[in-house]
């Protein structure tokens, strides 16, 4: 395979800088999530396995084509990374374990940034918005319900 010589083209830079950005703040947002609850992943990771993964589905476009096979083998190895990465975040105490829902969230977040790169934006913000919302809404109830099993 030949690798092109290398060419700045300015309307490249900054559509793939466009995707890039919407990758990054949609990860943002439920990186501050972590964050405020305090979370061993928080604002910078999420926003990075966002962005990394628009990007590698970016390069994976650029050099394969939008419509090769190849595609699939960039998706699972993706999604397999951000496994392991999401694994890091799961720890086990006395008390249980803890961080199954900041690593599924690492987890979502490379499905955000591999649907960005795609253009399938409307996947992006539903997978962003479903799971804030079952990070904010779903934990005063799994409280609630925890609370209620113990009596």
């Amino acid at each position: 395979m030949n690798i092109p010589e290398l060419q700045l083209n300015p309307s490249l830079l900054v559509y793939h800088l466009f995707h890039l950005s919407i990758a990054y703040l949609l990860a943002l947002l439920i990186g501050f999530d972590r964050e405020r609850e305090a979370r061993s992943a928080g604002l910078r990771t999420f926003p990075i396995v966002g962005m990394a993964s628009c990007g590698f589905v970016l390069i994976g476009i650029d050099i394969l084509g939008m419509e090769s096979d190849s595609q699939a083998r960039i998706i699972y190895g993706l999604m397999t990374g951000i496994g392991f990465i999401g694994g890091g975040a799961i720890l086990k105490g006395d008390r249980g374990i803890n961080g199954t829902a900041t690593a599924a969230s690492i987890w979502n977040t490379g499905a955000i940034g591999a649907a960005v790169a795609y253009r399938r934006y409307e996947i992006a913000v539903a997978l962003t918005l479903l799971n804030f919302i079952t990070l904010r809404l779903i934990t005063p109830l799994k409280e609630v319900v925890g609370k209620q099993s113990e009596s």
